[in-house]
């Protein structure tokens, strides 16, 4: 018999707002990785070093990270569609300064800084606003948002290059800011709060506290997901990074070996999909500590393969595996914290999450150059990615803390 729409729960209807959100964490972030593709063109043109280009993305990360927190905190108060649109106003921006730096100081503060407040924007509110709406497949909705960041590899770095090819990299940056513009401008209609009955019901429900920013930052729950989240991102985002180069290290060509990191991306979708099912019948938790222990183990074992088949086998696991565990934070804080300050505590998270992916990648260059090898960068992420799946077992169940219980009647 199929189910009626009134059975539904009325937190688990807002389906737009999951295929909006997916739609814009692909173009925010495609737009961000983009500079994978410029990074050679940019430099014949104008003569900047690598590093420095490159140091855009790092100012970018790190402007994310501590953004995120901020649009967060707005998103609570004055509710996810203002924030997004601001983000979305600023990532068109941005991209279309960046076009038109005349110095690599400029094109860091253009595409690094401004690139990274605008991309912040979206995570946090979007994820809080999906994670709020839905009770029962909670995170199935949350993954499919988080998706879009999986399918960025796929979709925008292959547009960029496309348009690099035929127009240069300034016109190639000119048309993706105006193509945020076009696109994303409409979608932020859909980008909606639950009403506030429904996710009132939806905490009653799951037995959430009133519980204010302060305590929320400073409690247990908070520091254990954040410190997981954090170790979790800097054990893979070295891998992430540096793989390709490793591959060509052992004898494959570069553009086979970039084939590596999009064989990642794809699995990274089909990760979210999986876990997040996986997620809604098993609980968040267990599927998280399950997926960071085989992050873990599958970072190390590119140490173990030297061809091609190898590479992919481990690419798919690998990436299944971190791209799979990383919007069961969301998740997981939904169930600590509530509805009602989750923006802000997905931005703080977000932050720390951000510091750990610009960390992997710099620790494991400066460990090629010390040693000479990636050897240590991948032992590393394994001791990192261990370390995370023990603080996430033991992240504590329930609210973060305990309900306020009505006073027994007299008599």
């Amino acid at each position: 018999m199929a189910t009626s729409s009134s059975s539904i729960p009325a937190t688990d209807r807002n389906w737009p707002l999951v295929a909006a959100g997916a739609l814009m964490t692909c173009v925010a972030i495609g737009t961000v990785f983009s500079l994978a593709v410029f990074l050679d063109p940019m430099g014949a043109d104008t003569g900047w070093s690598r590093a420095g280009i490159s140091g855009a993305m790092t100012l970018a990360f790190i402007s994310m990270g501590l953004a995120g927190f901020g649009w967060g905190a707005l998103s609570d108060r004055y509710g996810p569609r203002r924030v997004v649109l601001a983000g979305i106003v600023l990532l068109g921006l941005a991209s279309v300064l960046s076009s038109r730096a005349a110095s690599l100081p400029q094109f860091q503060l253009w595409f690094g800084v401004l690139m990274g407040v605008a991309a912040g924007s979206f995570f946090a509110p979007i994820i809080a606003a999906t994670a709020a709406s839905f009770d029962r497949h909670r995170n199935l909705a949350v993954s499919l948002v988080s998706a879009g960041i999986g399918v960025a590899p796929m979709t925008i770095a292959p547009l960029a290059g496309w348009l690099v090819t035929l127009y240069g990299w300034r016109t190639a940056q000119l048309l993706i800011g105006l193509g945020a513009w076009l696109v994303l401008l409409p979608a932020v209609w859909f980008i909606r709060a639950a009403p506030a009955r429904s996710a009132a019901a939806a905490d009653a429900a799951g037995g959430d506290a009133e519980i204010s920013v302060s305590q929320a930052l400073r409690s247990r729950a908070f520091i254990l997901l954040a410190a997981a989240f954090f170790a979790c991102c800097a054990a893979h985002s070295g891998p992430i990074f540096h793989t390709v180069s490793y591959a060509i290290g052992c004898g494959l060509p570069v553009v086979t070996a970039v084939t590596i990191y999009s064989m990642e991306g794809a699995a990274g979708l089909g990760g979210r999909l999986l876990f997040g099912v996986l997620a809604d019948r098993l609980g968040a938790k267990r599927v998280l500590v399950a997926g960071l222990f085989i992050q873990a183990f599958a970072a190390a074992s590119y140490l173990l393969v030297r061809e091609l088949d190898g590479f992919y086998a481990v690419a798919i696991v690998f990436g299944a595996a971190y791209g799979g565990v990383m919007p069961l934070y969301a998740t997981l804080a939904r169930e600590a914290f509530g509805a009602r300050i989750l923006g802000t505590v997905l931005g703080a998270m977000t932050m720390l999450s951000s510091l750990g992916m610009a960390l992997g990648p710099l620790l494991g260059g400066w460990l090629y150059d010390r040693f000479g090898s990636y050897a240590w960068l991948y032992l590393g992420s394994l001791f990192v990615g261990l370390a995370a799946a023990a603080i996430a077992i033991t992240f504590p169940r329930g609210p973060a803390v305990a309900p306020r219980m009505s006073p027994a009647p007299a008599g």
